[in-house]
């Protein structure tokens, strides 16, 4: 009763600040950009919000059960390196031009053959990989229902039909708060959704720390979590090369130059990645995706949305490195204490759930309602986002470009809203198909999927943007179309090769760094029109 309680107050909380959000909204612009008027430090909780998905909230305790070490953690540092270029690089440009939907910048320096087809590629992607992280939420849900109704398992019918009512009702809560009160309601209820989060997450390390100390002191309960953490005899997850403590990696094998560069390309946690894949990564999903970006346009000016947006890479390294050690305390539980471990069918220990397994079965009353409300808020936070910057982008590029030019603001306004609803209901279609695959095919890896859907299409629009950016006489609208293409089966042809084992297999973060390079070595061929040249110096 204590957990329904505390999930129902936060329920009621995000209802309230979305209806107080929503007053006085006249137009497009007040409705995703929040009048340019929000605080940075609001920004900067908004977009750390963001990116904490279902899946990184699952998986980066996962990640630190299975791994025990803080090797993930160096990605950080590209997110750092990705948002300072991002923050004085893109967002002066995006200011200058006062565009609501990013892609009217490539309009402006290209041509609207340009901004269609990087509208279409972010509206694609975004709804694939936002739908497909919809089902992690769902996760928690369906072992709660579980729980709740005394049954150990359902058949994969049930399961099913349990997943598609989790996540239809995260859906539609979250579409009815972010519809009536636009950008301000998304980031003002994902200033309460982090606060929940890091409480949650806080108290869940204190409760493990404790629940393993016992009656021993605390310089005894150190020593035990060290030597545990380091015992490789202890290995559920049956992980080849299991290196506990490890942080860095610089990417040498000892076996020669080739055998280095095959190593770091097909490594996802390396110096190498960490200082180039990751920054060019976080340069696409930060950049050039409507989803972000949006967030930083609300700030007064420039220089506010770059502090925010550098500032949330900083605070993302202790919040991915508490994750961690959350997962690692999780094994430590599990080794010393004892807990069961959610398998498959095929016997195997499901990474994804053993964070929910252990909150539903091992954390108490309360504390137990407090992390399930934590995930909704990570989820409905990222989904907030989702859904309000594809309904901007939807409506300022298509509705009012190609369908609508004459629409006044009202039309526009009430347009925005009803593709909010319409995205809503695509995402959950995209989140059952995806809990559907995963119930019928148990041993299917559905992470990477989730993780690498912009890998394979963010490379295009990173590449175009930085010859826009970069360049005054180069690229030209019909030879972006070109390059974007060409970065795109460039990453697609190297996937392909690398699944059939002709090639060593591209770790996703170097997948948006050759789709850059391939698009701007492409896209640089073709000179750009005087008028868009002269415009844009």
């Amino acid at each position: 009763m204590i957990d329904f309680l505390v999930v129902g107050i936060y329920f009621v909380a995000i209802f309230s600040i979305g209806l107080y959000a929503g007053r006085k909204q006249d137009s497009l612009e007040d409705y995703a950009l929040g009048n340019r008027s929000l605080p940075w430090w609001a920004i900067l909780a908004s977009i750390i919000a963001a990116e904490i998905s279902a899946a990184t909230f699952l998986g980066t305790p996962g990640e630190g059960f299975v791994l025990r070490n803080f090797a993930y953690a160096q990605l950080g540092i590209g997110a750092i390196l990705g948002r300072i270029i991002v923050g004085r690089l893109f967002l002066k440009p995006y200011y200058e031009y006062k565009v609501v939907s990013i892609y009217e910048y490539l309009e402006k320096r290209f041509g609207i053959t340009t901004r269609r087809w990087a509208s279409v590629t972010f509206l694609i992607s975004r709804v694939l990989a936002s739908g497909v992280r919809l089902y992690f939420a769902g996760i928690l849900l369906v072992i709660a229902y579980m729980f709740i109704v005394g049954q150990e398992s359902a058949s994969p019918l049930e399961t099913v039909l349990i997943y598609i009512a989790a996540l239809t009702v995260i859906t539609i809560a979250t579409s009815v708060y972010t519809t009536l009160g636009g950008l301000k309601a998304v980031v003002w209820t994902d200033v309460l959704q982090a606060s929940i989060l890091i409480i949650a997450v806080g108290t869940t390390i204190l409760l493990l720390f404790f629940g393993i100390k016992g009656d021993s002191s605390f310089s005894e309960a150190f020593s035990t979590i060290i030597a545990t953490i380091g015992d490789t005899s202890v290995n559920p997850c049956g992980v080849k090369e299991l290196q506990p403590g490890k942080v860095f990696d610089f990417g040498f094998t000892g076996q020669g130059f080739l055998a280095d560069v095959r190593h770091i390309l097909s490594s996802e946690y390396t110096l190498w990645t960490a200082f180039l894949g990751a920054t060019f990564l976080a340069m696409a999903t930060h950049g050039t995706d409507q989803d972000m970006v949006q967030r930083m346009l609300a700030a007064k000016d420039s220089k506010t949305g770059t502090r925010a947006v550098i500032l949330s890479g900083i605070v993302d390294i202790p919040v991915v490195l508490i994750f961690l050690v959350c997962g690692m305390l999780v094994f430590v539980y599990y080794a010393r204490v004892g807990m069961e471990l959610p398998v498959n069918a095929e016997g195997a220990v499901e990474q994804m759930k053993v964070f929910p397994y252990f909150i539903i079965h091992h954390l108490p009353s309360g504390i137990r309602g407090l992390l399930v409300a934590a995930l909704l808020a990570t989820a409905m936070g990222s989904l907030s986002t989702a859904l309000n910057a594809l309904a901007t982008t939807a409506t300022r590029d298509w509705y009012r470009d190609v369908f609508n030019p004459a629409a006044t603001e009202k039309q526009l306004l009430c347009a925005v809203r009803w593709l909010t609803v319409a995205f809503a209901a695509l995402l959950i279609v995209v989140g059952a198909v995806s809990a559907w695959y995963v119930v019928m095919n148990p041993g299917a890896r559905i992470l990477p999927i989730a993780l690498g859907i912009f890998g394979y299409t963010y490379g295009s629009l990173l590449g175009v943007f930085l010859l826009g950016m970069l360049t005054r006489r180069r690229g030209s609208d019909c030879g972006n179309v070109l390059a974007m293409l060409a970065g795109f089966a460039a990453v697609i042809t190297l996937e392909i090769l690398g699944s059939r084992g002709i090639i060593t297999p591209i770790a996703f973060p170097w997948r948006v760094t050759i789709g850059t390079l391939v698009t701007m070595a492409v896209g640089i061929c073709f000179r750009s029109p005087q008028s868009s040249a002269e415009a844009e110096a």
